[in-house]
């Protein structure tokens, strides 16, 4: 299966009292970022930059649970910055674990091998390691030699101590898709349980000419590649928005979807735009007005197609087909 069979189980079942509760808005993944703070300076990362000004500050592990209770997501990605240096990193993570959510935990992978034994395997929980190529284009995108000997490393130690593993990788403009082709079979070698793909994101703070695409490129990029990929490797990736990615479908974000909590608060609009921080989820939720936001509606949309803004609504079926469920459930057990 693509994924556990527990974890997508309790999914199923929140998604289906959420729509017979007449819930419009739920979140499905709650992006916590308990710190900004990161020891690489990656090219296409605009947290560091975004948020230079309180690149020290830390939520605490009270606040972090507290943001999981206040949000009904049952499923964490901890992000940041760099989660791997947040003191705790292990305790937090085992307590979110304790409420019965699932954890992606996002990482660089350099200090895998370094904490390892603050966390226990579990059905519910995946290190995240991002990788963006082979050792080459990798160093070159995270702006240090040997990160992806490091990662590769904490990927294989990680594996051997019985965890669940899974990559996220980003699609730059001059991403090679075959050398994404040749990452994930190694990654597949090394037992890697999944594969996250994404084009890349440009955020407001981050000013780096040509790595960015807008979406005809994008869609250039993934119509002639991703079908290859999906047939070969077990994507993370639903085939919904894969087809999203093509210009095969058109989809509505639902930013609310992925709500994001930080230092500063909860994150609004969404995990790329910042108008401001609201300071509880139900007042993003309610707060926020999403019919300005979009394709179309505001101009900072136009080529954003990340999975943070759409995967959400292929899962939620908001832009539904005749045999897309069918079509997600094959996808879930093939």
């Amino acid at each position: 299966m693509r994924f556990p069979l527990s974890m997508s189980v309790s999914i199923a079942a929140y998604i289906l009292r959420q729509k017979l509760a007449g819930t419009k808005k739920f979140p499905l993944v709650l992006m916590l970022e308990p710190l900004h703070a990161c020891n690489l300076t990656c090219t296409g990362c605009g947290r560091i930059r975004e948020y230079v000004s309180t690149i020290r500050e830390k939520l605490s592990i009270d606040e972090c649970l507290q943001s999981v209770d206040e949000c009904p997501a049952p499923v964490v990605s901890i992000c940041g910055g760099e989660p791997m240096i947040y003191p705790g990193i292990g305790v937090l993570t085992a307590r979110i674990l304790e409420r019965g959510k699932s954890v992606y935990l996002c990482t660089n992978g350099m200090f895998i091998k370094k904490k390892i034994s603050e966390f226990r395997p579990s059905n519910r929980f995946f290190f995240n390691v991002h990788l963006d190529g082979m050792e080459k284009t990798h160093d070159i995108a995270v702006e240090r030699e040997g990160v992806f000997k490091q990662a590769i490393e904490g990927i294989r130690i990680a594996k051997e101590a019985g965890f669940l593993v899974c990559t996220n990788t980003t699609i730059f403009a001059e991403t090679d898709m075959d050398e994404v082709d040749q990452l994930f079979g190694l990654l597949k070698s090394l037992g890697v349980d999944g594969h996250m793909i994404s084009p890349a994101y440009s955020y407001q703070a981050v000013h780096a000419d040509g790595i960015f695409m807008d979406r005809a490129m994008i869609q250039q990029k993934f119509l002639h590649n991703i079908d290859i990929l999906f047939k070969k490797y077990k994507l993370m990736t639903s085939p919904i928005y894969l087809e999203f990615l093509k210009g095969e479908r058109q989809m509505q974000c639902t930013a609310w979807g992925n709500p994001t909590r930080n230092v500063k608060g909860w994150k609004g609009p969404c995990y790329l735009i910042t108008d401001t921080h609201h300071k509880t989820f139900r007042q993003l939720i309610e707060d926020t007005p999403w019919e300005k936001y979009g394709y179309g509606r505001d101009p900072r949309c136009e080529n954003c197609m990340v999975h943070v803004g759409y995967e959400a609504s292929a899962v939620v079926g908001l832009n539904r087909k005749l045999g897309d469920t069918f079509r997600l459930a094959l996808w879930q057990v093939t």
